[in-house]
C-alpha cells in the first residue's frame, strides 16, 4: 500500500461478504490457497526468503509487493503470467512465511537479498521487475544495481518519491511518524502478548483490530476464505514482520535520497507506468473527498510517476480509469497487458540482438 496514506482508508474500509459459499467462489480464487503456504524458502545471504515460481519463460516476471503487503498481492495476476512466461512473487525479510532478515531495511538491502535468493533458487535472468507502490522503490534500486540483468521495468501505481515536489515530501515523512508509532503499538502487543489495539471505529461497522491494517484491510474480498484466515494469523503472531515494516518506512527517507543519487538509463528497455489516479486509495467505495488538497496530491503523483517515462526511449503511461490503487485487483487485465508488452518488447529486443 502506499505508506504514507494508509491509515486514511484502513479505518474506512467497508464490510466485505467475506464470508461467501465455496461454491459462490470461482476456480480462480480457490486457486490462491497456495499462498496460505509457504512456497520455496531460498538462502538470501544467511536467513531464507519465500519464494512463489511458476510457469516457465525467459524473461523471468518478479513481482515485489507494497510496504504492508506481501506475495497474496498478485494472486490475481501471476497465475495468468506464468502461463506464458516464468513469474515469481516472494515475501519480503520478515514478512509472510520469510525469516527475519539484517536490519535496517532498505531498499538497497532488500534488492540484494532478492537478487542472491533468485540466483540460488537457480532463478537467473533476464527479470522483467513488477512492483506495486513501495515494492517499485526496490524494483529501481534492483535495476540500478543490476541493469545487466533486467529486460524490463512495471510500475503498478509506484511511489515516486524521487520526482515529488519536497513539501510533499516532508508531508509524507511527518504522516508517516504517526504510522510508525499506531504500527510499534501493534507490534509490542502481539510480542506481550496482550490485547490488540483496535483500529479507528466506523459507523455501523464491526471494529477490527490492529492485525486487520494490512494490505488494504483484512479480511480481502478479492481471496478465499482460507487465505484470509492463514494472513490473519500471521499478522496475529509474527513480531517480526512488524519489526521489517517499522524499519521500512523508518528507511524511506534514505531510499528516497538513493533513487535520487542514482538516476539512470534504462536505455531502450521498454517501461510501463501504471497510473490510477487514486494513489494512496485503497477502495474505491471510499475514496477521499475530491478537496483541492486531496486534488493537488493525486495530480502531483501521476505527474512525477510521469517522470519515469524520461528513463528509457520505450516508455509509456497506461491510465486505469477504474481503479483503486491496487489495479492488479481492480484492474488485473491492465497490469497483465502492460506486463505482456514489456515481454514482448524484450523479446523482441533480444532477438534484434542475435540472442
Amino acid at each position: 500500500m502506499k505508506r504514507w496514506l494508509a491509515f486514511l482508508f484502513l479505518t474506512a474500509v467497508p464490510e466485505f461478504a467475506v464470508a461467501q459459499s465455496m461454491d459462490a467462489l470461482t476456480p480462480q480464487v480457490r486457486a490462491d490457497i497456495i499462498y496460505a503456504r509457504p512456497g520455496q524458502l531460498v538462502d538470501a545471504g544467511g536467513f531464507r526468503l519465500n519464494l512463489y515460481c511458476m510457469g516457465s519463460g525467459s524473461p523471468t516476471v518478479v513481482f515485489d509487493s507494497g510496504w504492508e503487503d506481501w506475495a497474496p498481492a498478485w494472486s490475481k495476476v501471476q497465475p495468468q503470467i506464468a502461463k506464458w512466461t516464468r513469474a515469481c512473487s516472494y515475501d519480503r525479510a520478515g514478512a509472510g512465511f520469510s525469516e527475519p532478515g539484517p536490519m535496517p531495511r532498505t531498499s538497497v538491502r532488500a534488492a540484494g537479498e532478492l537478487h542472491t535468493a533468485l540466483h540460488n533458487a537457480g532463478v537467473g535472468g533476464p527479470y522483467i521487475l513488477v512492483g506495486s507502490a513501495f515494492g517499485g522503490d526496490n524494483a529501481r534500486v534492483f535495476a540500478d544495481r543490476y541493469m545487466p540483468e533486467v529486460a524490463g521495468l512495471v510500475m503498478v501505481d509506484g511511489d515516486p518519491d524521487e520526482f515529488e515536489p519536497r513539501e510533499m515530501v516532508e508531508e509524507q515523512h511527518r504522516g508517516e511518524a504517526g504510522i510508525i508509532s499506531r504500527l510499534r503499538d501493534c507490534r509490542n502487543a502481539i510480542a506481550g502478548h496482550k490485547p490488540l489495539p483496535m483500529l479507528s471505529s466506523r459507523p455501523g461497522r464491526p471494529q477490527r483490530t490492529c492485525a486487520q491494517q494490512f494490505f488494504r484491510g483484512l479480511p480481502e474480498a478479492e481471496w478465499s476464505p482460507e487465505l484470509n484466515a492463514r494472513l490473519l494469523e500471521i499478522a496475529q503472531t509474527k513480531v517480526a514482520m512488524y519489526d521489517a515494516y517499522i524499519s521500512e518506512m523508518e528507511q524511506t527517507p534514505w531510499d528516497e535520497m538513493y533513487l535520487q543519487q542514482h538516476r539512470r538509463s534504462y536505455g531502450m528497455r521498454p517501461i510501463r507506468v501504471l497510473t490510477s489516479g487514486n494513489h494512496g486509495v485503497g477502495h474505491l467505495e471510499t475514496k477521499p473527498a475530491d478537496t483541492p488538497a486531496h486534488m493537488k496530491y493525486e495530480q502531483e503523483t501521476t505527474l512525477a510517476q510521469a517522470r519515469w517515462l524520461g528513463l528509457s526511449s520505450n516508455a509509456k503511461q497506461i491510465f486505469a480509469r477504474h481503479s483503486s490503487e491496487y489495479i492488479q485487483f481492480d484492474e488485473p487485465e491492465t497490469v497483465i497487458t502492460a506486463i505482456r508488452e514489456v515481454y514482448d518488447e524484450a523479446r523482441k529486443r533480444t532477438r534484434g540482438n542475435g540472442h
